[in-house]
């Protein structure tokens, strides 16, 4: 019995001298490295995005989250009007306009 009990203490972990901190300092180092490569960067399209979507004109090319291709033809507060082809218009929501096309679409 004896013998149990010393071959339990002899394998037992010695203990770090800063104790529980360590566990807590490494929490904090994982949050500080998900915060700088998970959401800043996220942070930094959604506001992007954001600013894109609010300086949309008539006449800019556009492609929305769906994949259309079109041009604005109107500008309202909540949607906007693309036209996808001569005399076809769709009314999409401010949302779903995606990015600039003009920088997509190549001559032929």
């Amino acid at each position: 019995m004896n013998f149990i009990l010393l071959d339990e203490a002899a394998t037992a972990a010695p203990q770090s001298p800063l104790g529980g901190a360590s566990t807590w300092i490494m929490l904090i180092a994982i949050f500080v490295v998900m915060y700088f490569f998970m959401i800043r960067p996220q942070q930094k399209r959604q506001k992007e995005l954001r600013k894109f979507r609010e300086s949309l004109q008539k006449g800019d090319k556009v492609v929305t989250v769906g994949g259309v291709y079109g041009t604005i033809s109107e500008i309202k507060d909540n949607y906007v009007i693309i036209e996808v082809d001569s005399n076809v218009r769709i009314r999409f929501d401010k949302s779903s306009v995606l990015k600039d096309s003009s920088d997509l679409v190549q001559a032929k």
